[in-house]
């Protein structure tokens, strides 16, 4: 199965340090890969690079067969910040990229409030974002990329502003959209545990400026969005892993122990 997402040996440089130094990785289609890491890893900058909002000064990343030569309607961004038209409403927001397009009015409404049902938020279409809660805003941004249907959803840490039981019901969502849409999803957190509970894959960054990540499957039940599956025997024992890796420091997987076997 050819990758959605593809970088080749990609690397970044700035005023001479560098950062990102021949990463190479792929994303299949439908996969949620998940990028974790402490601040300053690196996350956010191949998350910018796969948005095009950067340019590698070595290497190529790919978007299908075609490569990243900047920002596209093919990659949708959910930011930490609601990134939200505070004049529009709900819907117009949702059909803002539609309507950037020429879409008709009655096309775009349509798609808008379907979208606006799959994240949740029925009958919230006329209001404004002042008038939702922080998770409600999320949402909001989230219907907004999947209404503009992009090959790859790119989300940056699009969490981290609420309280843990609207992150815990928004993960459980993310996980629900993804299984309803089938879409491509690169996560950037800095949450060993919201790792662990969305990706099909996580790469944990530990030395990007010499190309090393430590790459680890996840293999929790069906339904994924299950709450249950937080306090499993897999779930536990994988995160006692990564937890051990990201304290090391250096990339070195412990070996399971007895208790995380």
């Amino acid at each position: 199965m050819k990758p959605v997402l593809r970088f080749e040996k990609v690397g970044l440089a700035y005023s001479g340090r560098s950062i990102l130094s021949d990463v190479s990785f792929g994303v299949g289609p439908g996969e949620l890969v998940a990028l974790l890491g402490p601040s300053g890893c690196g996350k956010t900058t191949i998350l910018n690079i796969v948005a095009g909002f950067l340019k590698p000064t070595s290497g190529y990343a790919f978007i299908g067969t075609q490569p990243i030569a900047g920002p596209g309607p093919d990659r949708g961004v959910v930011f930490q910040s609601y990134a939200l038209f505070d004049w529009m409403t709900v819907r117009e927001n949702v059909a803002f990229s539609l309507r950037c397009r020429g879409t008709s009015k009655a096309e775009r409404t349509r798609v808008a409030d379907e979208m606006i049902s799959l994240v949740g938020l029925d009958g919230f279409g006329d209001y404004y974002p002042y008038n939702l809660s922080g998770g409600m805003r999320q949402r909001c941004g989230l219907a907004r990329v999947l209404a503009a249907s992009p090959n790859v959803m790119l989300m940056d840490e699009p969490f981290a502003a609420v309280d843990v039981q609207t992150r815990e019901a928004l993960q459980e969502e993310i996980l629900r959209v993804k299984a309803q849409t089938g879409c491509t999803i690169l996560f950037v957190t800095h949450s060993i545990d919201e790792a662990v509970f969305l990706a099909d894959r996580i790469f944990l960054l530990t030395d990007l400026a010499h190309g090393r990540f430590q790459e680890f499957p996840v293999a929790l039940a069906e339904p994924r969005a299950n709450p249950e599956n937080r306090i499993g025997p897999e779930f536990l024992a994988l995160r006692q892993r990564i937890y051990l890796a990201m304290r090391d420091g250096r990339g070195h997987v412990p070996a399971p122990t007895a208790a995380a076997s």
